[in-house]
């Protein structure tokens, strides 16, 4: 019986080798931290229902003088809060843009015959490799790095980023969020902002209500405001409630109200700081809106269903640096975007502290010093320019030597010579100085001297 399960073909979820959660036969996805979702629907309903019975109450009081008026308000908050949890179902529960993981690295002439100015290279699972660890490609006329992700062994497109968490590569990746427990990105952007935009609305339009049955209650007992909210509990908790609330979704809202209308995501915001330099994506304000709101969203490159040979879809894990032979860069020793089970699943665990450090920026602000100090040292300068090159050919006693003196400032010379059987007794000696022809002569006395004194020297 355990033979047959095993022989049985398995569907694309029951294999997936991130950290996600798939429930319903694999047509819902989740982050790992999906447990996360019940808190949020909590904080959403419990306000919600308190409302929903403060207005019953309030139309079953026969006190109350408009109880026709009780009924749109208590529809309208009612489709609220189910437009509310809707959007919070169909960011959370669905594809965000996961771009599936290669089963081997890409082929290394592809790699090199891409320019690259960048001088790290991936050496991981395959030494006998070298691809580049960044390529340029251009969007819109700029140039832009695009980088390859050592956990699905691909390089990744504009705008998509590893996410640690969920351990996925996902296209025009904004943030993963705790509250949902899931990545938000390219297929799911539109609904999170729905989301955020209806709680804030939601929140609103409780506290208004809440504020103008608290009036009422004044009004109608002919009491000040102070005893009329003793006298009201639940519309006072209500009332404190949503004004802390719609700081944290009404905050979100607006930032990200600004993110749409310059094309920005929340990763590239704080990462690049488009509001300095220029954005590749913006289109303008109008086009920025359509195509967050109105273009079509991409089907998932993902078939979760899909029955797939279990031997063919698992490969190695993912690539983890020799730290005791490998001396690569910090990033190939210690990187954050090969995920979180990093750390677990390797032989020497990393704190969590080092890996949620940023080291693709720590990288980024050493080049730009080197490259200052360069520029302004002119020791640097000066050394670079001194090293010259000194050919030497010396034909005698039947034999040849031919070589090449490298020299420095300092004085040290390099020799690399060979020798070849030769029936001429001539000796003759190509001096080529690089520096100077003072220093030319010099060295060329020093070679010459160096293979006896009948060398015969000509300084071309």
């Amino acid at each position: 019986m355990a033979q047959n399960d095993s022989d049985k073909p398995k569907r694309l979820y029951q294999v997936w080798r991130a950290s996600n959660r798939f429930f319903c036969g694999g047509r819902l996805i989740f982050g790992p931290d999906a447990a996360s979702l019940f808190l949020s629907m909590f904080l959403i309903a419990a306000p919600a229902v308190v409302f929903f019975i403060k207005m019953y109450m309030k139309i079953k009081d026969k006190k109350t003088k408009h109880v026709q008026e009780c009924y749109p308000i208590l529809i309208v908050g009612l489709i609220l809060t189910v437009a509310d949890l809707l959007f919070l179902f169909m960011t959370s529960g669905r594809d965000p843009g996961i771009i599936p993981r290669n089963s081997r690295p890409p082929d290394a002439d592809e790699g090199i015959d891409e320019p690259t100015p960048s001088m790290e290279w991936v050496i991981g699972r395959t030494p006998h490799l070298k691809l580049p660890r960044t390529k340029d490609v251009i969007v819109n006329g700029h140039l832009v790095k695009v980088k390859y992700c050592d956990t699905c062994l691909l390089y990744r497109p504009p705008r998509a980023s590893h996410c640690s968490i969920c351990n996925n590569c996902v296209q025009r990746f904004d943030h993963h969020c705790p509250w949902l427990g899931q990545c938000i990105g390219m297929r799911n952007y539109r609904f999170f902002f729905m989301f955020i935009s209806t709680s804030t609305t939601l929140c609103i339009y409780i506290f208004v209500f809440s504020w103008i049955n608290i009036i009422e209650k004044e009004i109608d007992s002919h009491v000040n405001i102070w005893r009329a909210m003793s006298r009201d509990a639940l519309s006072v908790f209500l009332v404190v409630y949503c004004f802390v609330a719609v700081w944290f979704v009404g905050g979100l809202t607006v930032f990200h109200s600004y993110l749409i209308c310059t094309n920005q995501t929340t990763y590239e915001n704080f990462r690049y700081r488009y509001d300095k330099k220029d954005n590749p994506y913006s289109k303008g304000t109008l086009r920025n809106l359509g195509e967050i709101f109105f273009s079509k969203i991409p089907p998932s490159l993902n078939n979760f269903r899909s029955f797939v040979e279990e031997d063919e879809y698992m490969v190695v894990g993912p690539v983890t640096p020799n730290f005791g032979v490998d001396n690569g860069s910090s990033k190939e020793k210690i990187d954050i975007e090969m995920g979180g089970k990093h750390g677990e699943n390797s032989a020497y665990p990393l704190p969590e502290i080092l890996r949620n450090l940023n080291y693709d920026d720590l990288e980024e602000n050493l080049e730009e010093e080197e490259e200052g100090r360069r520029a302004f040292d002119p020791y640097i300068a000066n050394e670079q320019d001194v090293k010259e090159l000194v050919e030497v050919t010396i034909i005698g006693d039947g034999k040849m030597e031919t070589g090449q003196v490298s020299a420095s400032g300092s004085g040290n010379r390099e020799f690399m010579h060979s020798i070849t059987e030769e029936d001429e007794v001539t000796r003759s000696v190509q001096i080529s100085n690089a520096v100077s022809e003072t220093d030319g002569v010099e060295k060329s006395d020093d070679v010459c001297n160096s293979h006896g004194s009948t060398a015969q020297c000509h300084q071309p």
